[in-house]
């Protein structure tokens, strides 16, 4: 098992990683519309939405 942890996405506020990678699956904790930046959540929730998908991408890609 390897943790993933990119600072493309919102650091995990708890107990738990960004996801991890067993084998060639990956797990991915649940993401909000955290801007990693910032660290706010976005006001508009179509924007929101698309922050919590970059954020699932860029733990996705941290786990290349």
């Amino acid at each position: 098992m390897i943790r993933i942890f990119t600072e493309e996405a919102p650091t995990p506020l708890g107990a738990y990683s960004q996801g991890v990678k067993v084998g060639n699956l990956v797990f991915i904790s649940g993401q909000l519309g955290v801007d990693p930046l910032s660290g706010e959540v976005k006001k508009d929730f179509e924007e929101e939405v698309r922050q919590a998908f970059r954020n699932l991408e860029a733990i996705l890609k941290g786990g290349d």
